[in-house]
């Protein structure tokens, strides 16, 4: 010992980072290594038994539990009191219904995201101000990741092989930001649901990708409106009939709407009665009409291709309430983003978990 401070043998701790990553436990970046002592420090901040199964995929075979979730936790970098949240992350990640389902196998690239509420973000450092979606922020950074190490260890997700993506995205090392409360002109996304203000909670959805708006022409919200919804509706991005966004607004944007007298649900209807596409453009793409079977865009010339029955222009919505609002980001420019979920955009409230008492 050196005063306080343990000797440790620095040439022990590669050989066994380089022992995880030889067995495929890791991301492609190094991870912290796990003894039964320091994994007792995560476990002891829950109440719930370890071995309770947080999520099952029963295609695999497999299951996740307290205590896998913990490994992975600490694995992650994870300070051992930001495992709450990501056991209510596993949580709405479960009741969001999606992962079970083989969605996190997809050739699309899916990939959990994150959003974080309450008075748990300053109470473990989460970030909901400037770069959000970036580095520099262990709790944003290691929660996120959390989850995607669980999914590569506790259910075998390996590119490649259970995990089928063509290209990807970021969004599979981590995902996971706070909501900008302080800087919202509206209330925050658990209080639109029916949680308390002084909830923390965590929101899952299973995404595709992110789209960077920049917007800083323009005072008018139709305009700014209208920004969106060119963003959105882009054929590429039309697999199923009906889909879902998600608006993260930087403050800058948010206030904008507010100062004209528009509130989240003016945003959304407006998204959804503008954000249409004209037959004549869906079939320049082959995108004119719906599988009988899978629900799935294809040409009307298809032979599994349903009567064409809509109308010249096609929502590119599933409804005004499939449109998820929320703030983020610094409020020092007029930068917002989509974010594409997977699926069809369903009009069902968002996957909502309330954390336990942090201990």
């Amino acid at each position: 010992m050196t005063g306080d401070v343990p000797l440790v043998d620095p040439d022990e701790v590669l050989r066994v980072m380089e022992y995880y990553a030889d067995r495929g436990w890791t991301d492609g970046l190094p991870v912290v290594p796990v003894t039964e002592s320091y994994l007792s420090r995560f476990l002891a901040r829950t109440d719930r038994d370890p071995a309770d199964v947080v999520l099952a995929m029963p295609h695999l075979n497999r299951t996740c539990t307290v205590r896998l979730a913990a490994i992975n936790a600490a694995m992650a970098g994870c300070r051992p009191e930001y495992f709450p949240v990501v056991l209510a992350a596993w949580e709405s990640l479960k009741k969001d219904g999606a992962v079970p389902r083989a969605i996190w196998q997809s050739t699309t690239g899916t990939a959990p995201f994150l959003i974080v509420n309450g008075p748990v973000r300053s109470a473990i450092g989460l970030n909901s101000k400037g770069n959000v979606f970036g580095s520099g922020f262990r709790a944003n950074a290691t929660i996120g990741r959390a989850i995607r190490l669980t999914a590569i260890n506790a259910f075998g997700l390996r590119p490649g092989q259970l995990d089928q993506a063509t290209q990807g995205t970021l969004a599979k090392y981590s995902a996971c930001i706070a909501e900008n409360e302080e800087d919202s002109p509206w209330p925050p996304l658990h209080v639109d649901h029916g949680f308390d203000p002084a909830d923390s909670t965590v929101t899952a959805m299973v995404i595709r990708s992110f789209l960077h708006i920049e917007a800083r022409h323009t005072t008018a919200p139709e305009q700014l409106a209208m920004d969106f919804v060119t963003s959105i509706r882009r054929t590429g991005v039309l697999v199923y009939s009906g889909i879902g966004t998600c608006l993260v607004l930087g403050p800058e944007h948010a206030h904008v709407f507010d100062r004209a007298g528009w509130g989240k649900a003016e945003i959304q209807r407006f998204l959804y009665e503008h954000a249409t596409i004209g037959r004549a453009v869906l079939a320049a793409v082959g995108k004119d009409a719906v599988s009988r079977h899978t629900r799935w865009r294809l040409p009307s010339d298809h032979p599994d291709a349903l009567p064409v029955e809509e109308a010249d222009s096609v929502h590119m919505l599933h409804s005004p309430a499939a449109v998820r609002v929320i703030v983020a980001g610094a409020n020092n420019a007029g930068v917002s983003a989509i974010i594409e979920p997977f699926g069809p955009g369903g009009a069902r409230a968002p996957a909502i978990t309330k954390i336990a008492a942090l201990r």
